[in-house]
């Protein structure tokens, strides 16, 4: 009965979690389409608006704003510290996901999942086509949920030396095929960074850094290791 309890707690939880991340995603899109229809923006790419510090700030506020609240929500349904780690990454990926389901339902937009965005400003502006931060944020849903569901039944996940290490490589990989239009620009002011074009996206670099992530997260949300 107390298991049969646990679980049911655990899919509410999910449940919970999951409405907030879309509701969030819904708010998210809102605000992207508000600005957009503000400074007239229909392509990232050809029709930025110039630099505002105000406007640069406060979205720069907006967005950690963003990641304090995944974490909040993600600390508040979990137990201990991996199932709270596993609700804040779930809840990330699926905020991520809807983020642009909502985008295209409100403005058509993204036509493709090919088509280029500016996708976060911290710590530098990141450019990329919308699949490949989808395809990470699929990850993040999927390894979250097994972290969590192995947190309830009292699995650990851990990490070899070598996974450690593969996992910080991949994720190093991909933050550089995210920001390497902006890298490339150092040293340089904070207008010029703000009103950067991306150039061709490094689809075989990225796909190297996802797939090191993505068997490492495989392998370690699938070890049946006891704590």
């Amino acid at each position: 009965m107390e298991q049969h309890n646990t679980e049911k707690s655990l899919r509410k939880n999910l449940w919970y979690v999951g409405i907030f991340a879309v509701a969030m995603a819904y708010l998210e899109s809102a605000v992207v389409v508000y600005l957009r229809r503000v400074y007239n923006i229909t392509d990232l790419t050809i029709s930025l608006s110039r630099f505002d510090p105000q406007i640069s700030a406060i979205e720069l506020g907006r967005e950690l704003a963003t990641l304090i609240m995944l974490l909040a929500v993600g600390w508040a349904a979990g137990k201990n510290f991996q199932s709270r780690f596993g609700f804040t990454v779930f809840a990330f990926g699926l905020w991520d996901i809807f983020y642009y389901f909502w985008l295209r339902v409100f403005i058509g937009w993204p036509v493709s999942f090919l088509n280029p965005d500016l996708l976060f400003l911290i710590p530098l502006p990141w450019w990329g086509p919308v699949l490949a931060p989808v395809l990470i944020a699929a990850l993040m849903v999927v390894g979250g949920m097994r972290a969590i569901l192995l947190a309830e039944k009292g699995v650990r996940v851990w990490f070899k030396p070598v996974e450690w290490v593969a996992l910080i490589g991949g994720v190093f990989i991909l933050l550089y095929t995210f920001m390497a239009d902006a890298l490339s620009l150092l040293p340089t002011t904070v207008e010029t960074l703000a009103q950067m074009k991306p150039t061709t996206f490094n689809w075989p670099l990225y796909l190297v850094g996802f797939v090191l992530a993505l068997c490492v997260v495989w392998r370690a949300t699938g070890h049946k290791k006891n704590k």
